[in-house]
């Protein structure tokens, strides 16, 4: 039972929260309480009844005779609710699980059920935020819980001989079997976490490899030769049966098998192919759809998604497989990504090649730019730390990968919400502060009431990334950047300050107004923030920068409300 529960919990959404000591939105919380209460009636209905009187052992039943009590693991899912979400999280599952089991009667039924509440209170008192029970101590805790059960029933049930010799016969079993299921189920559950975490950052480490390896060549746009080094790069790294690149017409590149018939430069053969082209959207095919022209072709299964460059598909990247069973939901979910990231790359040759159309604001192709010196320099810091601080170095690594997930995910909108944008600043600012160690101070003072708001996507993180590159790079004392929302009466005002080396006049005069160069900027820059902001809500969103040498800057802007405040 424990490990299928385990098994089952690590599924959900608010129990990585309770894990990672997130806080939990209310509706969370009630899944935890109703969850964990129905762990605690389940821990009953697994226990066995013990008639008093015959000292026999019978399967629990909708009701008790008077003459019986169950011995049960009903404890655990209460004392684990507790441990890891406090007085509430216990008092609530001890509620659901003691009503419960006063319902089935027998004599102990009112001392177990008080005793199945006391047992969340005395859980919730050793819940530490932020600190994780060793299993020693949480069988410690369990045993205590069960201990106390023991007690209670010898106070409160009658008659006093029926209730000393349940406890003669099931007492020490219960406290063993209560305090080492608590700590087991705690320790499966981690485990099962740490290892889907281990998964998803080493997947992120590949996906940065890739990335980085891949950069080089499609920065130079989608021809046979880059295509070709990119389909090497990946079926090296990904191991499939062959990778392929087409364009919207003909195959570019092709690596493994079936290359003696699919050519460099002959037109695109499957059905399948073609259709992802037409409908750009990502599909997976197995050996019976496929329908390669050539006779004997042995492609088997393969993922096919789209290449997407400012909203049109331009070509394909496939990857085939020997059937669809060894195609499981992470690699298609990790094709999805390098299609997602290639695509941006893609992007970024558009617009090397194109300048003076990035320059007239297609804010597609600005939107999908990712800063190649940030990627490499946040690289270096993750690898730096993969020895030295491991935990360190896959929360950055989570949070890299979150923040190139909002960099894909803001090409294909022209507006999110506003803690969307706040959360791609954080996940930013998680990598920067890394690299200041304990230089740099972040500051946050937003009105929670305005995060559903909208903004253009990408309008925070130039401001931020310009106070880090402009404002305090090279400052020795310790630098703050604080990010404000605030609301007023029919907009909302969004600052950022930093207490840098401040702006000199003459630059002061144009910023945001002209397009300056940058070595260190992402391409958007406060010009085109700026731009967007006026050509999305305004002449009055334009930035406004306040500045004074040696003493920080002001950059704000203010947008209206989706809906007024009465």
């Amino acid at each position: 039972m424990i490990v299928a529960v385990a098994f089952i919990l690590t599924r959900f959404q608010f129990f990585k929260n309770l894990v990672h000591h997130d806080k939990l939105d209310r509706k969370q919380e009630l899944t935890a309480i109703l969850f964990f209460g129905f762990f605690g009636i389940v821990g009953t209905y697994f226990g066995v009844a013990l008639d008093t009187n015959t000292l026999h052992f019978n399967s629990v039943a909708i009701s008790l005779s008077s003459d019986e009590a169950i011995a049960n693991s009903r404890v655990i899912g209460v004392v684990v609710a507790g441990l890891l979400g406090g007085y509430r999280l216990g008092v609530g599952a001890g509620l659901i699980a003691g009503i419960h089991r006063m319902t089935l009667g027998g004599f102990t039924a009112v001392s177990c059920g008080l005793s199945t509440i006391v047992a969340g209170v005395v859980a919730g008192a050793f819940y530490r935020k932020g600190n994780a029970l060793k299993p020693l101590t949480v069988f410690g805790i369990g045993a205590l819980a069960e201990a106390m059960q023991m007690s209670m029933i010898l106070l409160l049930s009658k008659p006093f001989e029926k209730a000393f010799t349940l406890v003669e016969v099931i007492g020490v079993p219960m406290i063993l079997a209560n305090g080492v299921g608590a700590a087991l189920f705690l320790l499966i559950v981690r485990n099962l976490i740490s290892e889907q975490e281990k998964m998803t950052a080493l997947q992120a480490q590949k996906t940065l490899r890739i990335a980085n390896q891949t950069l080089g060549y499609l920065r130079k746009g989608m021809s046979t030769e880059t295509a070709m080094a990119v389909c090497n790069i990946l079926y090296r790294e990904l191991e499939p049966s062959a990778v392929a690149m087409t364009n919207q017409t003909d195959i570019l590149a092709h690596v493994g098998i079936a290359s003696d018939h699919h050519h460099i430069g002959s037109p695109i053969r499957t059905d399948e192919t073609k259709g992802v082209i037409h409908h750009g959207e990502l599909v997976v095919v197995n050996d019976g759809t496929i329908h390669c022209d050539y006779p004997g072709c042995r492609l088997g299964a393969a993922v096919i998604a789209p290449l997407i460059r400012r909203g049109e598909t331009i070509g394909t990247l496939k990857l085939y497989y020997p059937s669809e069973k060894v195609i499981t939901d992470v690699s298609i979910e990790l094709i999805a990504g390098l299609s997602s990231l290639l695509s941006n790359q893609l992007e970024i040759a558009e617009t090397d090649r194109a300048y003076q159309l990035a320059k007239e604001a297609e804010i597609n192709a600005l939107q999908a730019q990712i800063n190649p010196h940030f990627l490499f320099n946040a690289m270096n810091i993750i690898v730096s730390l993969i020895r030295t601080d491991p935990d360190q170095a896959r929360k950055l690594l989570m949070s890299l990968s979150y923040f190139m997930r909002q960099n894909v995910t803001g090409t294909t909108a022209s507006q999110i919400s506003l803690e969307q944008e706040l959360s791609h600043v954080k996940a930013y600012l998680e990598i920067i502060e890394a690299r200041f160690i304990d230089r740099l101070t972040i500051l946050y003072d937003v009105d929670d009431t305005l995060l559903n708001e909208r903004i253009p996507p990408f309008t925070l993180q130039p401001i931020v990334e310009n106070a880090i590159h402009h404002g305090i790079n090279d400052m020795e004392k310790n630098s703050i950047i604080q990010v404000t929302v605030r609301s007023l009466a029919t907009e909302i005002e969004i600052t950022v300050t930093d207490n840098g080396k401040g702006i000199a006049p003459e630059r002061l005069a144009v910023l945001g107004v002209t397009q300056l160069e940058s070595t260190t900027g992402t391409g958007l820059g406060l010009f085109n923030v700026n731009r967007r902001l006026m050509m999305t809500f305004g002449d009055q969103a334009a930035l406004s920068i306040i500045s004074e040498p040696n003493d920080g800057t002001v950059i704000s802007f203010r947008i209206p409300k989706l809906e007024v405040d009465e």
